[in-house]
């Protein structure tokens, strides 16, 4: 039996930037793949190249090195086969309500009719739990809510990827907590694949399938874990990672006594 082909393949990328004074190296050589309904998690310390990884897969910059393709093609430009969500709560359109802002994203990029935009938007406002919630405008949400919209509104193009950049890390502690459940909630109905960045090794943990550990900067891959579910082998996970991710430190507090 041949092994699957990646629905996402991310091959030695190294991706640069610049600054008005510097040529910065975000990451050097990465490789990773991503297969169908992973939840797949670049997870490393702030600075590490994670968010430039999932722009770049996004198609928002050109590697300077390696390649990435999606589904064979090669990565070159944004398309709606590639969905963001990012932690800002602003990413709605205020002047639009809940559905209208789901709606409207269909009707942009799938040439949909105003009819059957908001028939599918209002499937997924309902999948995100905020049906009563469809004709309100976003100044009339929470935070929380207001992040449902926004995985609704990507849920609802049916990508090939949702990129989710730090989705909960604006949210309160007992929010955050409710959204990864719920996320978790809605992957179990779906099986949508995403590739979702975060800093929180405890998130990582609980909402990936698959963790990339990337290195301080530039990021490079410092290992490829599965995660677990069992709270046991969940509690050694998060201490084997916060070793990995973190020797560097240790050693140089030795070197300096």
């Amino acid at each position: 039996m041949q092994p699957q082909e990646p629905l996402l393949a991310v091959k030695g990328v190294t991706l640069q930037y610049k600054t008005p004074q510097h040529l910065i190296t975000a990451t050097y050589r990465v490789s990773f793949d991503v297969h169908q309904g992973d939840r797949f998690i670049l997870l490393g310390p702030s600075g590490c190249g994670k968010s430039t990884l999932q722009k770049a897969v996004g198609g928002y910059m050109a590697p300077t090195e390696g390649e990435m393709t999606l589904k064979g093609r090669r990565i070159t430009e944004p398309g709606p086969d590639r969905m963001m969500v990012f932690q800002e709560f602003d990413q709605l359109l205020p002047w639009k309500t809940v559905k209208q802002n789901v709606a409207f994203a269909l009707q942009s990029a799938k040439r949909m009719s105003q009819r059957e935009a908001e028939e599918k938007a209002l499937h997924y406002v309902d999948k995100v739990g905020l049906s009563k919630f469809a004709d309100s405008h976003p100044h009339m949400l929470s935070g929380g809510m207001k992040q449902r919209v926004a995985i609704a509104r990507g849920m609802a193009m049916e990508p090939d990827i949702l990129l989710m950049d730090e989705p909960f890390a604006a949210l309160d502690a007992l929010t955050r907590r409710k959204m990864q459940d719920e996320l978790l909630k809605l992957w179990e109905e779906t099986r949508f694949t995403v590739l979702f960045v975060t800093h929180s090794i405890a998130e990582a943990i609980k909402i990936g399938s698959r963790i990339l550990l990337l290195s301080p900067h530039p990021g490079r891959v410092k290992a490829e874990i599965n995660s677990t579910t069992d709270p046991k082998e969940a509690a050694e996970l998060e201490r084997y990672i916060h070793e990995t991710l973190f020797a560097h430190e240790k050693q140089e507090e030795l070197e300096h006594v």
